[in-house]
């Protein structure tokens, strides 16, 4: 792919020259001239004057004596038109404008804004395609229940179980559940193989389990004192947040798991989501904080432990909604809760707010479209929808309504054109055709490794 200046200069592909063209140009302008007239403005130069002179006065004068004999008429019609060439019009103009000037490459010259093909405006339906039962939904804000993996299988947390919901066969199965004691299950979240998943519960612990398999490799214990309601990878490294407002980096490969810390948030962490560069974390909390962390920066005193990058505090509800730009590293939106109703859009590297848009509602969750600048936020009370935003513009695209109580949760499936909306008020599991059609000639994605490709068990 050509970049710098070959990417930008419209005339590369012409293999013309600029001052080439502008030669050409000249030379153009330097041929024979031809007589130039308009349909409208007569043209001076195109008269005969004398000519016009004698049809304005001089024949006017002559005024034939008695009857011409036939022979004298032929006589005088032969001398009108050898002399006058039949001409009777005073004024000389032009039926037609001139044509183009040839031999100038206008589509050279031309500007890629005309060459811009017009895409078609994408049909957004307004009701869900498919709706699946969802009882035993846990109605609770600061959870994070839902998750769609890159072999597209869904999975939901109802009550002490997670289910599996195959998208490709449309077939649902159960993987595990969990006793009374431990539960019920308060965050999942897919490893970026689309393998293996990780599983958050109230007891504080987290299990890792083979989907495939549907075996538990193994529990993460030690590090939070109160249940897990939100979970993030990076690669290998699993990213846990708790009801006691700590955040530990766990390495899933190790025995001794917990490898970094983070303290800032004074209540529950609600909201994990990495960067896709990975070295920047974003962390919501019901302290209606959120940080940016980043992995370079840890402390002199303590190496497990990192200072954040940024605090913000401009929200004035709890932060649960985050979502990464796709097509800008350090571009954040963050949702606030129903006393703030606000999605803001940071500058992760300078820490700077750079819109505040208020949506009337809670804001529970957002989800980035992959193919165009669009985002999805799903809200709560009055109205339960979901709204497509075009970016940066934030003019609404389409609401979509259809849950009776607010939208909790919110996944997007591994082609990035069918969102998952899970509200546990109504007990409802929709699909929404939000982003399109997928692309038929888009070529197939190589699967990632994944964080357990380099071991072959899990202690």
């Amino acid at each position: 792919m050509a970049t710098g200046a070959d990417a930008a200069s419209p005339l590369s592909s012409t293999k013309i020259r600029p001052h080439t063209l502008l030669q050409e140009r000249i030379v153009s302008r330097n041929a024979p001239c031809r007589p130039q007239y308009d349909r409208f403005i007569p043209n001076r130069g195109a008269m005969d004057l004398d000519v016009a002179q004698y049809l304005m006065v001089d024949s006017k004068k002559e005024k034939p004596v008695g009857i011409l004999s036939p022979s004298q008429e032929a006589y005088r019609k032969r001398l009108a038109e050898v002399c006058l060439k039949n001409r009777t019009r005073i004024l000389a103009f032009r039926s037609k404008p001139p044509e183009p000037t040839e031999n100038i490459p206008w589509e050279v010259s031309s500007s890629p804004q005309h060459s811009r093909t017009v895409k078609p405006r994408r049909y957004i339906p307004q009701s869900a395609e498919r709706t699946l039962d969802a009882p035993e939904l846990e109605d609770d804000y600061y959870l994070n229940l839902l998750d769609w993996s890159t072999r597209n299988v869904l999975a939901i947390a109802l009550g002490r179980s997670l289910y599996l919901w195959d998208a490709s066969e449309g077939t649902a199965s159960e993987l595990m559940s969990v006793d009374e004691d431990s539960g019920p299950i308060t965050s999942v979240s897919w490893a970026p193989d689309g393998k293996h998943i990780a599983v958050g519960l109230k007891s504080s612990a987290v299990q890792l389990w083979d989907t495939v398999a549907s075996k538990q490799l193994r529990t993460l214990r030690g590090g939070h004192q109160s249940r897990v309601g939100s979970l993030a990878w990076n690669s290998h490294i699993l990213t846990t947040g708790g009801m006691d407002g700590l955040i530990f980096n766990n390495d899933v490969r190790i025995r001794s798991h917990i490898v970094e810390e983070y303290k800032g948030h004074e209540q529950e962490v609600c909201g994990l989501k990495w960067s896709s560069s990975g070295q920047q974390l974003a962390s919501g909390g019901n302290d209606n904080l959120l940080h940016i962390w980043d992995r370079t920066m840890a402390s002199e005193q303590n190496a497990r432990q990192n200072q954040w990058l940024h605090r913000l505090d401009d929200h004035r509800a709890a932060v649960k909604a985050l979502a990464w730009c796709p097509f800008q590293g350090n571009l954040l939106a963050s949702g606030g809760g129903g006393s703030d109703r606000c999605i803001k859009f940071w500058n992760t590297h300078t820490g700077s707010c750079l819109n505040s848009v208020d949506t009337g509602s809670q804001v529970c969750a957002l989800l980035w479209s992959k193919t165009e600048r669009e985002l999805l936020s799903s809200h709560g009370f009055d109205q339960n929808q979901l709204t497509l935003w075009k970016y940066p513009s934030m003019v609404r695209m389409a609401e979509l309504t259809g849950h009776t109580s607010r939208v909790l949760f919110m996944a997007m499936s591994p082609d990035g054109c069918t969102v998952a909306s899970a509200s546990a008020g109504d007990e409802t599991l929709r699909f929404w055709n939000v982003f399109g059609n997928p692309e038929t000639n888009k070529k197939p994605v190589s699967k990632p490794l994944g964080p357990f490709a380099s071991v072959n068990s899990i202690r």
